[in-house]
């Protein structure tokens, strides 16, 4: 059978929402970015690449209109290049490499770019009102729960405390933190200057200043649990502001903008042109759970991978699995009995944040060269996704 493998992988830091980095360039901008950078990276002709898988999990406005289509434009890539958007919202990007790994297992492609972006602050805005369909409500009355109150849930229901939720925050800060120091980011990240957006301390933008965006800006060196266990609780359920009773800005994933992307080969070929193969693609699994409770889905997703591919949760050398929220991050790495050792080891997304679209995407590119320094032969990338699922890829470091 013919493999699919992933031959290089470019990402562009994270910034903040809102008052970050990115917050008034237009999503087209850092997809393209990070697709010209990754068929650099490969050392392709872009015109061999058959398709283009790219997520984005709020598509409209300025990731409206196919906009992974409107990115091969902005990138410059040719016309005969086609593309398609795809969401499964925090699955998103993870999806789109399984995808185009399959169309290249089913001898329908050779070449393929896969990713995913998102701009939170730029989407929030051009959002319209939301619309809850009844019908959907009639069947499943907590279809449309907010991320964070799905974390309460999750919390409150397997007994996961504030405490714990606050040590696993600043974990992942200080691993991250300790990453960046030892360049462990450094691989994945391409340079790229934009113009951002300076406010007052009223909120009033001042002006606009010229940035160079090199690292992921939300990583907090110097964070302890002491620290955010003084943080409030609070989360927002349409337009009101609730009291919550767990869930914190230190102990969540970052409201963030990025993008990244991977070119994906046929194996024999890109061993013939001697290309560096970062990974081989060896399974994608989704799964299914309850709406309030979504953060649970990689404990559905993970065992049905694993299963497919004979191998058990010891087998596996280093794990990525999204930090949406500390509460359903700690369920699924203990449920799984995953070693505290070998997962999110340089941190995860509530240091470096969590552009929707683009964290699939970030998690397989950072397994892939952290499994290589670690000598490891399986990784896993997994997250839960809003609505109620659980997505998990594996992949194979080649020795």
């Amino acid at each position: 059978m013919r493999e699919a493998v992933i031959v290089s992988t470019a990402r562009t830091g994270i910034g903040k929402a809102n008052r970050g980095y990115f917050n008034i360039t237009e999503a087209p901008v850092i997809g393209a970015h990070v697709m010209n950078a990754a068929v650099e990276r490969a050392g392709i002709d872009p015109s061999r690449i058959d398709d283009v898988f790219y997520g984005a999990g709020n598509e409209w406005g300025t990731q409206g209109y196919n906009v992974a289509r409107n990115t091969i434009f902005a990138a410059g890539l040719p016309t005969e290049v086609p593309a398609f958007t795809l969401d499964r919202k925090c699955g998103s990007g993870l999806t789109a490499i399984a995808l185009a790994a399959r169309g290249i297992m089913c001898d329908e492609l050779d070449v393929a770019l896969a990713g995913g972006m998102e701009s939170i602050t730029l989407t929030a805005k051009q959002a319209g009102k939301p619309y809850q369909n009844q019908s959907v409500i009639a069947k499943k009355p907590y279809a449309y729960m907010p991320m964070i109150e799905t974390a309460e849930v999750v919390a409150e229901r397997y007994g996961i405390s504030r405490e714990a939720q606050d040590e696993f925050g600043a974990m992942s800060q200080q691993r991250a933190y300790d990453g960046l120091q030892k360049g462990a980011f450094a691989e994945e990240i391409v340079p790229i200057t934009v113009e951002k957006a300076t406010f007052d301390k009223e909120g009033n933008q001042t002006g606009t200043e010229q940035v160079t965006v090199t690292q992921d800006e939300g990583i907090r060196g110097g964070t302890t649990a002491e620290i955010l266990s003084g943080l409030r609780t609070v989360f927002k359920d349409g337009m009101v502001i609730k009291e919550g009773k767990y869930i914190t800005a230190g102990n969540a994933s970052q409201l963030s903008d990025g993008a990244a992307a991977q070119i994906l080969m046929e194996r024999k070929a890109a061993e013939a042109e001697g290309k560096d193969i970062l990974g081989i693609y060896r399974g994608f699994q989704v799964a299914g759970c309850e709406p309030d409770e979504m953060g649970i889905g990689p404990v559905f997703a993970i065992p049905k991978l694993l299963k497919r591919a004979g191998l058990r949760v010891e087998d596996i050398g280093l794990w990525e699995i999204n930090e949406a929220f500390a509460s359903q991050c700690l369920y699924c790495r203990d449920t799984l009995g995953i070693d505290p050792e070998k997962l999110n080891v340089n941190g995860g997304a509530i240091a470096v944040g969590h552009p929707f679209g683009m964290t699939g995407s970030r998690l397989a590119g950072h397994a892939l060269i952290e499994g290589r320094k670690r000598g490891v032969k399986y990784v896993v990338v997994s997250m839960c996704t809003a609505g109620g699922m659980g997505a998990a890829g594996l992949f194979e470091i080649p020795g």
